[in-house]
């Protein structure tokens, strides 16, 4: 054999560094990746009736229960937005941020089968799932432009301004939190399965401590410092401030959440990189 044909190119070992994510490796599984994300969308809507129209749906139905439920029977003030647009543009994005930490934080016990059976980087798959949540808030984001159209031509107090410009910015910031806490989770439902159920629960519960159903004006003043230890809020604070014209811009809480989000992914990745070594052992 010669020289050549001796060389490795790939080297597969536990003994790594914990904190390590070999992004180049990553693109190099550029084309796996794409095969992850049309599984996602296949084996979601396999044997449907009404295929991805349901990315339409679910937000329509949603939408219409709280404008029932919290607009006319709570009657929850939405700061002078119509209550379809309000809680649209919540939905929409809350949808984003629950989809990829929910997918993210299954990765390691959905994903087992093929883990155990063949090489590649681990990272590819959250990243996956990170793309198909995008491709679906990019659906929903546009239902959402059609609503804001409709309302903005009968005349109401909406309409865009230079905030909308950090959009992409506020989904790519959305999209790091959602994978560091779903990274975290992901590494400790390998050893502790009833975790998945809390992952449940505390998405509700994190649902409502995010103003989605309320605005942030109906926060009594004194716990709205409390509010900015939820990294979401000043995500979402600042999609409705450039959309709707409603919300805040608190740079001082979204540079907290930014910090925060950079802690945890931080954290997620050591604790993922720790639990890929020995993860086959306890799924």
């Amino acid at each position: 054999m010669s020289k050549q044909e001796s060389e490795w190119t790939t080297i597969i070992s536990s003994k790594r560094p914990i904190f390590r994510l070999n992004l180049k490796e990553v693109w190099e599984y550029f084309d796996l990746i794409m095969l992850f994300v049309r599984r996602d969308f296949v084996t979601q809507f396999k044997q449907t009736i009404l295929g991805p129209l349901w990315f339409f749906i679910q937000p329509l139905m949603t939408t219409g229960m709280f404008v029932v439920v919290f607009g006319k029977i709570a009657k929850i003030p939405t700061d002078n937005i119509p209550p379809p647009l309000f809680y649209m543009s919540g939905i929409v994005f809350w949808n984003f941020f629950s989809g990829s930490l929910t997918r993210t934080s299954n990765v390691f016990v959905a994903n087992a089968g093929i883990m155990k059976k063949v090489y590649f980087p681990r990272l590819t798959i959250p990243i996956s799932t990170l793309i198909t949540g995008m491709m679906r808030m990019a659906i929903q984001l546009s239902l959402f432009f059609i609503i804001l159209f409709y309302y903005f031509m009968k005349g109401a107090p909406v309409g865009m301004n230079a905030y909308a410009l950090l959009l992409p910015f506020l989904i790519i910031h959305l999209a790091l939190l959602g994978l560091a806490v779903g990274l975290i989770i992901s590494a400790l439902t390998t050893k502790y399965r009833d975790l998945s159920f809390l992952v449940q629960f505390g998405m509700q519960l994190w649902m409502y401590a995010t103003p989605i159903v309320y605005p942030l004006s109906q926060v009594p003043e004194k716990w709205r410092f409390y509010y900015s230890f939820n990294p979401v809020v000043p995500m979402l604070e600042l999609f409705k401030k450039g959309f709707l014209g409603a919300g805040s811009a608190n740079w001082m809480m979204w540079g907290i959440s930014f910090g925060v989000t950079l802690i945890l992914l931080f954290i997620g990745i050591i604790v993922f990189n720790a639990v890929e070594r020995t993860f086959v052992d306890t799924v």
